[in-house]
């Protein structure tokens, strides 16, 4: 774990840094609460440069002996929307309070940066040593669907699992969603849980029907494993591939690239391939994570694409067919693909050996 050298008996490690540090773990956040105010704390330290203070939320970012450092008062927070941001309430609450509106007792865990104390006021211990998910209180998934896609991120991460309790609110809470949700902050955790890149995951996400917090619908787990082609390409945007899959994704706010994305794929699955110039000439103009999504459809075609036809490239150029006495026309594109034809059949051609099949070629156009 990443230490900082600010100390104080109000200060603590918090959430996610606390749990890593339990579970033997690096940890690359690191959450630091203030009981009480952070922004009248900061103030007074001497050696400390103020970068950034947020009010509302009672967070303030510093410099501290070189380091950047991000501290947060302690706070309630309340879900008058169910499923949308939680409002703000008394900042500088007591540490319990503060703990008491986190999602999982493995999350909810604070530790002294005084003497590293434990301060464990939900049993959180108990349950990172028994590998359980539990959620703090029965209307947890109520205020936060998220915490589902979170809970999925954890037991996949940790190899942990749902308390009994906890599976059972979850059930019920699949079985009766709120659609008026923030659809953004579902994206956002999509993204982190799938970009972890496990089939595992996306295997619990079907049979358990999470994916009906996008949408009313139904899907079924494809029997093509993605995960070690996609391991093997390392696509962009990994999380895609897999929520792209299911029928209606229209809820989430998707840039105009990972709509592209998905389009592809929708346009792909659903064309006939006739030889190799028709794989090429549709998969090379398409996002690679259209391309592995298309495997769940059609895998020998796209293991055909990603190992024999991908990297195959023809070297002439239309500066050559200027220099045979062409003059630039839309032939010139019937002639590379004639090329690339033959090409795809022989990998092995050398541009002397293409030259003189566009030089066969002139003689018939």
């Amino acid at each position: 774990m990443n230490t900082v050298s600010l100390r104080d008996k109000n200060l603590f490690y918090i959430g996610g840094v606390v749990r890593d540090k339990l579970l033997g773990k690096d940890s690359f956040d690191i959450d630091l609460t203030y009981s009480g105010n952070a922004v009248e704390f900061v103030k007074n330290l001497p050696d400390a440069q103020i970068l950034q203070i947020n009010e509302p939320f009672g967070t303030v970012k510093i410099k501290f002996e070189g380091e950047e450092i991000d501290i947060a008062s302690t706070r309630s927070e309340t879900y008058p929307q169910k499923g949308h941001l939680p409002v703000v309430q008394n900042i500088g609450c007591s540490l319990k309070e503060d703990i008491l509106r986190r999602d999982f007792t493995i999350n909810a865990m604070a530790m002294s940066t005084l003497d590293g104390e434990i301060i464990d006021y939900v049993n959180g211990l108990e349950d990172i040593k028994n590998k359980k998910l539990r959620i703090l209180h029965s209307d947890s998934f109520i205020d936060d669907p998220t915490r589902i896609l979170r809970g999925l991120k954890f037991a996949v991460r940790f190899d942990f699992e749902l308390e009994e309790e906890t599976k059972k609110l979850q059930e019920d809470y699949l079985n009766n969603i709120n659609y008026d949700m923030s659809y953004k902050r579902l994206k956002k955790e999509l993204a982190e849980t799938f970009n972890l890149n496990s089939w595992r995951a996306f295997e619990i996400f079907t049979n358990e029907k999470m994916y009906t917090l996008l949408a009313p619908q139904e899907f079924e787990l494809p029997k093509i494993n993605l995960e070690p082609i996609i391991s093997k390409y390392n696509p962009e945007n990994i999380w895609l591939i897999y929520v792209g899959l299911l029928e209606d994704i229209s809820s989430l706010p998707l840039t105009k690239q990972e709509k592209n994305i998905v389009e592809s794929y929708n346009y792909l699955k659903n064309k006939h391939f006739e030889d190799d110039f028709s794989i090429f000439s549709e998969l090379n103009n398409a996002p690679l994570e259209a391309v592995i999504m298309l495997a769940t459809k059609d895998y020998d075609t796209v293991k055909k694409y990603l190992t024999k036809l991908k990297d195959i490239k023809i070297s002439i150029t239309g500066k050559d067919l200027i220099t045979l006495g062409l003059t630039p026309s839309p032939k010139f594109q019937e002639i590379f693909d004639y090329v690339l034809k033959e090409k795809l059949k022989n990998p092995e051609l050398t541009k002397a050996q293409e030259l003189e099949l566009v030089k066969n070629k002139i003689k018939v156009i």
